[in-house]
């Protein structure tokens, strides 16, 4: 049998409180008519946020905050991404040596449609590099490489190619103990994915064959010219130097170790890295710490 005091229906999907009696004001008593609903669900979305997880290699990490560090990753599946590493300075921290430069990780983050910035929950260490990484010369070569990928790699796009490259490179800066062959093959794979390679060949301007001669290039003109067509300032690169367009076809670690010495190698990549600053419009900084080695 119904209460005596129910003679008013309930509108369906309403919560009323027992607080909400007739001692209570207009605005309480309106608070607690709300829409069952709407409010749990957006309380659910603010609660529960499902973690994305993807492999990754690490880019880059800047200090955060008194104990925060913010990180640029390149995920496999979700491209590249910059978060929050929470706690990641202190010195108990559940990071490790997990956001070391370059360092190959399976991480776990969170991603809200309100914020640019994820928030990275889990970083699990898959492979480190720790030699190429504690050794100066070693890793201003992988320094050269990550500030590469962070001008070259959009945002949230995934580069499966891209990825295989970054994590190649490391790998073989890490077992050779030198920067300077794997440099030269990354700047001419990013520049080929990237559809900027010109021919090797033949002149930009006149379309003539270089055969054994000299051919000239610079950071402010695309190709390479004859020394009829050079601008002031270009600097050459010799057939050997071109050649190693042809020798890059192959995998990077069945290269041989004794062509990464010489003027036709360092021909070689600064002319990539030229050509990677005018297609990005930015001069690489770190470029300039190569020289110091």
């Amino acid at each position: 049998m119904a209460p005596k005091n129910s003679g008013e229906s309930r509108a369906p999907g309403l919560r009323v409180s027992l607080a909400c009696d007739k001692n209570s004001s207009s605005h309480s008593r309106a608070i607690c008519a709300v829409p069952r609903g709407k409010s749990e669900s957006e309380s659910a979305r603010r609660q529960f946020m499902p973690a994305r997880e993807t492999e990754a290699i690490i880019l880059k990490t800047f200090p955060l905050g008194e104990a925060d560090r913010l990180v640029s990753f390149f995920g496999r599946t979700s491209g590249r991404i910059r978060g929050v590493a929470g706690g990641a300075r202190r010195l108990k921290n559940r990071y490790g040596s997990s956001l070391e430069l370059l360092s190959h990780v399976q991480i776990w983050y969170v991603e809200k449609e309100t914020r640019d910035l994820v928030r990275i929950q889990q970083c699990e260490l898959l492979e480190s590099f720790h030699k190429a990484q504690a050794d100066y010369a070693l890793s201003t070569g992988l320094a050269v490489v990550s500030e590469i990928a962070e001008r070259v790699l959009p945002e949230q796009e995934a580069a499966d190619p891209m990825f295989r490259l970054l994590l190649l490179t490391a790998r073989e800066v890490e077992r050779r103990g030198d920067w300077k062959l794997p440099l030269a093959y990354f700047a001419f794979w990013t520049v080929k994915l990237g559809g900027w390679l010109p021919p090797l060949d033949r002149c930009a301007t006149c379309g003539k064959s270089f055969g054994q001669s000299d051919a000239f290039q610079s950071a402010l003109f695309d190709g390479l010219h004859c020394n009829d067509c050079r601008k002031p300032g270009m600097k050459p690169i010799s057939k050997q130097g071109r050649e190693f367009g042809s020798k890059f076809q192959v995998k990077l670690e069945d290269l041989d170790s004794s062509s990464s010495d010489g003027a036709p190698l360092r021909e070689f990549q600064e002319t990539f890295l030229n050509w990677i600053e005018l297609h990005t419009e930015r001069k690489l900084f770190t470029r300039d710490m190569l020289e110091t080695i």
